[in-house]
């Protein structure tokens, strides 16, 4: 049955939408070894550079958000949507898929659209608590859409939805057995909690303003903090690396091991991001970003809280509220057990594997 399968993939713009695009091509190639996979993304985006690197072919479109303001590139959204839309016209004709899948992100727009004039299937995945203008858009023609919350029945058409989890990095679902390997590569004091802060991979101003104002409170909390500050303020923030049990890094490239050294994470709340941290089960504090489209970390982010899976503080209440309620949270056991075992309840390890099974269905009733 493999021999022969075709799938194009869109999603991209940030990493919430390339890793799970590759996250699913990847397993469809490991149940279809003869299946050929194609990737479609905004040119000048990052997926351009993560896709290839990956293993996978991508086609690059003339395409971008619409901005808040007005902009050359808003002036000239129409003629970059009509070039995308014909491109990708040109490439459903040409690489004829079986199936496409859309993970949200401009270019994935033009593309499923094209596809679904031309009654090819169509996945929708959508990460977030509140979905995208793109997948809003698309969700009327889509074959199937899967979510990662309740309640999307709200945005979507109630019989196409089906609840799988948004795709996680498999070597989380192993950190329970790799503390002492976590603490050892991190070269971490046994003795000492170990907060890790994540803005992200290009980083998040105010989270890191916020552990930079705060690293004197830390120090008196006798906590040692890993801090990945995000490629953009790697040069300002990196002067802290090594001073009172502080590290400082641009990123972390053995997320699994930072989670299973972590006893409590300061966290964004984007969409892969939270997924993940249900996963690990750990004590979470969330700052969710105000400047994304309908604050959707904000909702992210509640969701969770809501059933007392992590504490959340908006940015406006960093001021005057971080430190009673990190203090809150590090001296009482009971609150980082119920807040792990809350937070645990709400994962969803076998996201990509059900997404997978979904587009399975599809190819076999055409």
């Amino acid at each position: 049955m493999s021999k022969g399968l075709k799938f194009i993939l869109s999603g991209g713009g940030t990493g919430g939408h390339i890793y799970p695009a590759i996250a699913i091509a990847n397993e469809l190639s490991n149940r279809y070894p003869d299946a050929s996979f194609l990737f479609v993304g905004a040119k000048d985006r990052m997926e351009m550079q993560k896709v290839p690197q990956a293993g996978y072919e991508i086609i690059g479109l003339w395409i971008s958000g619409i901005q808040r303001k007005l902009t050359l590139s808003n002036l000239l959204f129409p003629l970059k949507l009509i070039s995308s839309l014909w491109k990708s016209r040109k490439v459903i004709k040409n690489f004829n898929p079986d199936v496409v899948i859309g993970t949200g992100g401009f270019a994935s727009g033009p593309l499923l659209k094209a596809a679904g004039s031309k009654k090819i299937p169509t996945v929708l995945q959508e990460q977030n608590s509140f979905p995208g203008i793109t997948n809003k858009w698309l969700a009327k023609k889509a074959s199937k859409i899967c979510v990662a919350y309740d309640g999307m029945d709200r945005f979507f058409p109630k019989e196409k939805i089906v609840k799988t989890g948004n795709p996680v990095r498999q070597d989380l679902l192993t950190i329970k057995g790799k503390r002492g390997e976590g603490l050892e590569k991190y070269n971490l004091d046994n003795s000492k909690k170990t907060i890790l802060v994540l803005g992200g991979s290009l980083g998040a101003r105010r989270v890191n303003q916020l552990i930079e104002k705060e690293l004197h409170f830390f120090r008196k909390q006798d906590v040692q903090v890993v801090w990945q500050c995000g490629r953009l303020y790697y040069s300002e923030y990196k002067k802290y690396d090594n001073q009172d049990g502080v590290q400082v890094h641009e990123f972390l490239d053995t997320m699994d091991l930072a989670y299973a050294a972590a006893d409590m994470i300061i966290s964004r709340a984007g969409a892969s991001s939270v997924s993940e941290l249900c996963i690990v089960a750990k004590p979470v504090l969330f700052i969710p970003s105000p400047n994304v489209a309908e604050d959707h970390q904000t909702k992210n982010a509640k969701a969770i809280v809501d059933k007392g899976g992590a504490r959340m503080l908006k940015e406006t209440e960093l001021e005057s509220s971080f430190e009673n309620v990190f203090s809150e949270i590090l001296r009482s056991e009971k609150i980082q057990e119920e807040l792990s075992a809350n937070i645990e309840r709400l994962a969803l390890p076998n996201a990509t594997s059900d997404i997978v099974n979904e587009i399975e269905k599809l190819i076999k009733s055409n």
